[in-house]
């Protein structure tokens, strides 16, 4: 006969609820915030490596998409650190931030 998981104890689900709170929650408004629409930086982003990425453009103008992509990324990365509303939109900026630059260096 199999045996099935007991719930997790009421201070157990609590304390995830808690933590998943303090990650997730934005302290201004109280909501989720994992994705925030508008946002102008991420959209320049994709847009401009889409752009490479379809057109293949070569020399000046491949390089110009490539760092403008990049330009705009940090510009969300930075900002995510600086003015995030959660912890996980500020550690997320700060990870692809430290990316970014790890890239640039290599």
């Amino acid at each position: 006969m199999p045996q099935h998981a007991s719930p997790a104890p009421p201070d157990s689900r609590r304390r995830w609820r808690q933590g998943f709170d303090w990650a997730f929650r934005s302290r201004e408004t109280g909501a989720v915030a994992i994705v925030q629409v508008p946002n102008l930086p991420l959209v320049l982003f994709l847009l401009l490596r889409t752009a490479q990425a379809l057109l293949s453009p070569s020399g000046a103008v491949g390089d110009a998409l490539h760092w403008a992509g990049t330009a705009a990324l940090v510009w969300w990365a930075v900002d995510e650190v600086l003015r995030g509303v959660s912890p996980f939109r500020r550690a997320l900026g700060a990870v692809t931030l430290g990316v970014v630059l790890l890239g640039a260096i290599r």
